[in-house]
């Protein structure tokens, strides 16, 4: 009785030692988050909160900072350019959204392929991801140059329009040049996803008569679910960063048919030396990404794995 006492009592004292150890464990693993944290307290929210306090000054850039209260504000939200750079700027958004995710996923469904030329070609794919947006914007406004550039030289009538003179063929040059720059980072995260779908799922549906493009619709876009929203959300929060594409193509031009929030932000901060106003802006869009990234969050369902078995 004795000896068959003491292996329950060492199995219940081993029991009651394990949640501590456990707990300690996760003690001495969040210590490692605490660089992270420091630097985003530093970099992130240190001065989001000093952009939210002076958006409730007036001040030209220089001179002494006059805290106004709303009148700041007041100037934003009652003049009619916060408006129309809110259109623009969610026009951009959901063109190059609804361009970019289409291509990004067939390319990114086709370079998952383990044929070695899709490999080479990958390489090509991924080059706009090397090159600045400074250098893409200057390259892309010589080519679209309608007295110099790749149209005049081709003689070809379509490329020798006005591309960035004329308002609406502005905003869909914008919107292909940003395509073609961060499509190849979209494509990646696709390839992964593909990568990660099992091969026994394609192999069942190609047993009962499943094609090509119906295993694409019935399995790669189901399994692709997370994969998408998580791309769309960089897409959208993203775009409304844009900033140094249309300001070397367009400048906001013409007649400010490109003149987004960001760029309409940089305009009131350094260029008409309204800080507060700049300041009142630079929430705005800070609120608006968040509230973005939110609704696409909810989109996306709690359970997280729930993909895993989508399309099986």
């Amino acid at each position: 009785m004795t000896a068959a006492a003491r292996p329950a009592q060492s199995t219940s004292s081993a029991s009651v030692a394990h949640p501590s150890q456990r707990n300690r464990r996760q003690r001495s693993v969040s210590w490692l988050a605490l660089p992270a944290l420091a630097v985003f307290v530093a970099f992130a929210l240190i001065p989001l909160i000093g952009v939210l306090a002076l958006s409730f000054t007036t001040w030209d850039g220089l001179g002494t900072i006059h805290i106004t209260g709303l009148v700041s504000w007041r100037a934003v939200l009652g003049g009619p350019g916060l408006t129309h750079a809110l259109q623009v700027t969610f026009l951009i958004m959901i063109l190059s959204w609804g361009f970019q995710t289409p291509m990004s996923i067939l390319i990114g469904v086709f370079i998952a392929g383990r044929q070695h030329y899709r490999a080479l070609l990958a390489v090509f794919f991924f080059i706009p991801l090397l090159l600045s947006s400074a250098a893409i914007s200057i390259m892309y406004k010589a080519l679209l140059d309608p007295n110099f550039g790749l149209g005049a030289g081709l003689h070809w009538p379509l490329l020798a329009q006005d591309w960035l003179g004329q308002g609406n063929l502005a905003v869909a040059a914008v919107v292909f040049i940003v395509s073609w720059q961060y499509i190849p980072f979209h494509s990646l995260l696709y390839q992964g996803a593909v990568r990660q779908i099992p091969r026994s799922m394609y192999d069942a549906a190609t047993i009962d008569g499943a094609g090509r493009v119906r295993q694409f619709f019935s399995i790669t876009l189901p399994q692709l679910k997370y994969t998408i929203i998580t791309s769309s959300t960089l897409m959208i929060v993203g775009s409304l960063t844009f900033f140094d594409i249309i300001f070397v193509l367009t400048a906001g031009g013409p007649a400010d048919a490109t003149r987004v929030l960001a760029l309409d932000m940089y305009k009131r901060g350094f260029q008409a030396n309204q800080m507060g106003e700049a300041s009142a802006i630079a929430v705005i869009l800070v609120l608006i990404g968040l509230v973005l990234a939110l609704v696409l969050r909810r989109l996306g369902g709690r359970d997280l794995r729930a993909s895993q078995m989508e399309g099986a």
